[in-house]
């Protein structure tokens, strides 16, 4: 639950941040770097890893109002916090455990007394079949 609801808030910042990208570089740097070639690079230069590789992706005007967006997020992180608090729940259910109990003496006294005539009567039958001769 809360991977789901971390995943939503990346999600819903990624966005935000693709809408107020701005490009700070000028479009004359720009076009003087792609006729320059690869020798007009100074040997100083060293390319930063924040800087986006791709133009920005105009995504239209945003799907939902900004207001609206704020409600959720907070509803999200509302859930998100109390999703947190709540215990987990215990890995077996007490009453099933306490069925198991009470049966265990109960199904090791019977398959004591009859396990191993159902076994004996099996092997005879397997005998049989496979022999062709009754035991």
């Amino acid at each position: 639950m809360e991977d789901i609801l971390a995943s939503i808030k990346k999600v819903i910042a990624e966005e935000k941040e693709q809408r107020g990208a701005v490009r700070f570089e000028e479009p004359a740097e720009q076009s003087s770097r792609e006729g320059a070639g690869p020798q007009a690079h100074d040997a100083d230069e060293v390319l930063e890893l924040d800087e986006p590789l791709a133009p920005p992706v105009d995504l239209g005007p945003p799907l939902i109002d900004e207001a609206i967006a704020g409600q959720s997020r907070e509803a999200l992180d509302k859930l998100s916090t109390i999703a947190a608090t709540v215990p987990a729940p215990p890995s077996v259910n007490p009453l099933e455990e306490m069925v198991r109990e009470m049966l265990r003496p109960v199904l090791k006294q019977w398959l004591d007394e009859h396990l191993p005539q159902i076994v004996q009567e099996h092997v005879k039958r397997e005998i049989t079949r496979i022999t062709g001769r009754p035991v």
